[in-house]
């Protein structure tokens, strides 16, 4: 049998394959109104099809646990009944599927606020909407505006809101929860010593900067159930050599500590943190991140970065570097990624039956 397509069972929730969508932000919400971060129908249809295509976990894209922690006004939020509400639908026809619906919560931190990739990313000034940031310390993104430095008052108030955006996730359906821990994000930048100069509880050392990541996982794990897993994406490396930064030996001892607060599995990325970062981009150019990370930090991980083949992937799995992939812009380019590989690997298809029909033995 094919490894991609073996079953993986965390807790008591059983993964009918190891293709797994990546979140990834769509920047198609409103901006304000009513319908301020509500998932609309592109995005029931565009996470649908995946679901349709085979992906074994589709996973729901960035979604901020408070209006400040939007990536864009156009982000998605998972901090109100309305917005549960409509990612309510999406868990819903995903599962029907036969996928597993996750969904990411994050918060932006000195990220946030930009426009849209397709308009150029800039700051949105807040005359149209925008707003100040926040940070672990008051040190810009690039040429993005300085973020409030937050208070440990305000730190609080931001794991509890990820606690909270989970009992609304777990009440939408999903049956996991991913907290966002890499690319820059406000987590990560209270990860690296390159965002964060902190002096108090919050700054310094490993054990001070980790403390709000392990903060923010025991903080949603308490509050999901038992038997469901949790995730924690992480960015293994800044790629600032010669420079104080994160790094894959911090990746691996912070995925001890995940361990230790109930996360059960480390979804491995890498960068996002600076905009001068020295990325050696290549196929699976992050899979040996995702390796080192299972071999010495005690939890399953899945791998991302240029994933493209069937053979590939079945590869990675079968060489042990990672527990599952992560699909991104493989899957935007074909929905059916899934199905296809299946093929290639004389692997049982899943097809929906509205088409299973049409599609038969050969499709």
């Amino acid at each position: 049998m094919s490894a991609l397509f073996e079953p993986l069972t965390l807790r008591s929730l059983t993964i009918p394959n190891r293709v797994w969508m990546a979140p990834m932000c769509m920047y198609s919400a409103a901006a304000d109104g009513a319908d301020q971060g509500v998932a609309t129908d592109f995005h029931l249809a565009h996470l649908g099809s995946r679901a349709a295509g085979g992906a074994g976990l589709v996973m729901v894209e960035a979604t901020a646990v408070r209006p400040e922690g939007r990536i864009s006004p156009y982000d998605l939020g998972l901090w109100n009944e309305r917005q549960q509400q409509a990612l309510g639908r999406i868990a819903g026809l995903v599962a029907r599927h036969g996928a597993v619906p996750a969904v990411q919560l994050g918060h932006s931190g000195r990220k946030a606020g930009t426009r849209q990739p397709w308009l150029g990313g800039a700051p949105v000034p807040p005359r149209e909407g925008g707003w100040q940031p926040v940070g672990p310390s008051a040190l810009p993104f690039g040429a993005n505006p300085v973020p409030h430095e937050l208070s440990v008052e305000e730190i609080g108030a931001v794991v509890r809101s990820f606690a909270e955006a989970a009992q609304r996730a777990l009440a939408a359906g999903f049956r996991v929860a991913e907290v966002h821990g890499a690319h820059g994000y406000l987590i990560h930048s209270f990860l690296s010593p390159a965002a964060n100069h902190r002096t108090d509880g919050y700054g310094g050392g490993f054990a001070g900067r980790a403390r709000l990541a392990l903060e923010v996982a025991a903080a949603v794990r308490a509050v999901w159930p038992e038997d469901l897993p949790v995730f924690f994406r992480v960015s293994a490396t800044d790629w600032l050599p010669g420079e104080p930064s994160w790094t894959v030996d911090e990746t691996v001892l912070l995925a001890k500590e995940l361990q230790g607060v109930g996360v059960d599995l480390v979804d491995v990325s890498s960068g996002g943190l600076a905009p001068h970062a020295d990325v050696r981009v290549g196929p699976g150019y992050q899979v040996p991140f995702a390796a080192r990370v299972r071999e010495h930090g005690g939890l399953p991980v899945s791998a991302v970065g240029l994933i493209t083949e069937p053979e590939q992937a079945e590869r990675i799995l079968t060489d042990g570097l990672a527990d599952a992939v992560m699909l991104g812009r493989e899957l935007l380019r074909d929905p059916y990624w899934p199905q296809r590989a299946a093929r290639t690997l004389g692997a049982e298809r899943r097809w929906p039956e509205q088409y299973g029909f049409a599609v038969g033995a050969r499709g």
